[in-house]
């Protein structure tokens, strides 16, 4: 294994095509593009200070790093790569990757970040920006905190645990979505979307959870949601009371109570959903 330790690397591509290396305590300063093309890689302690980081490469480990405000579009076509406990300054980093992990990760501006990848594993992610995870497949989230708009928008086969989400319009145009143990709040939750299953969960949000095919709840708290659930087919076991549920395409929905219930006739077939609460509605 080639061995590259305490050097600060400059110039477009510094380690063009470079393979089977161990990069460690070193800072990529001024130059484009410096992994471009490499494979079986290490990185311990270094930092990125320009764009393109790491592009169309393979099986990269980073450990410890730092990728500046000036390293944008950081990790774009790259397969099989993993960070742990780094520093992501940058916007849009993560694009078109396969088999990516991301643990202990910081990321106060990830505007874009994390488009059109696969095969994603999140653990201990903290980000900060819209359109996060857009056009995802197959990602596994454990304890992401994120702040920003627009997240998980058109994401296939994604399982959240354990999480905090900041976010309105998240979930848009989604598919195979199943949240754990979650805290969500934002307006328009979920539109558009198919085969959402909410486990334990507290929600928020204004006119969220509509236009749903095969919408599930299951024991979940709404807090501060008003006009839920239209157009939805839905089966909703709530905790508690909901402020208002507005004209359901059809299925169950029971709860301890509900402010306002709105079916109109000429929009939907009141028969189709079978209602349920202690309290009746106004």
């Amino acid at each position: 294994m080639t061995e590259i330790s305490k050097k600060t690397l400059t110039g477009e591509r510094a380690l063009f095509f470079a393979r089977d290396t161990l990069i460690t305590d070193c800072v990529f300063k001024d130059g484009e593009s410096p992994l471009k093309e490499c494979a079986d890689i290490k990185l311990l302690n270094s930092e990125f200070r320009w764009k393109y980081p790491v592009w169309y490469s393979k099986n990269v480990c980073v450990e410890n790093c730092r990728l500046t405000e000036t390293a944008r579009a950081g990790v774009w076509y790259t397969e099989n790569a993993r960070f742990t406990d780094c520093v992501i300054l940058a916007p849009k980093t993560f694009r078109r990757c396969r088999y990516l992990v991301l643990e202990n990760i910081t990321m106060p501006d990830a505007a874009e970040t994390l488009w059109n990848c696969s095969e994603v594993k999140l653990k201990n992610v903290t980000a900060n920006g819209a359109y996060f995870a857009m056009n995802c497949k197959n990602v596994d989230a454990e304890n992401l905190e994120l702040t920003g708009d627009y997240c998980f928008d058109g994401a296939e086969n994604v399982v959240v645990r354990n999480s905090r989400l900041m976010s309105k319009d998240s979930f848009w145009n989604s598919k195979n979505v199943t949240v754990f143990d979650s805290y969500i709040s934002g307006e328009y939750l979920g539109w558009n979307s198919e085969n959402m299953t909410f486990i334990n969960c507290t929600l928020e949000s204004l006119q969220g959870l509509c236009y749903i095919k095969n919408l599930k709840l299951i024991n979940c708290k709404l807090l501060n949601t008003t006009l839920a659930f239209e157009y939805s087919t839905v089966d909703a076991d709530i905790c508690g009371a909901v402020d208002s549920i507005k004209n359901p395409a059809g299925g169950k929905i029971t709860a301890d109570g509900i402010g306002e219930l709105i079916v109109e006739a000429d929009r939907v077939d009141p028969d189709a959903t079978q209602i349920i609460c202690t309290e009746k509605a106004s």
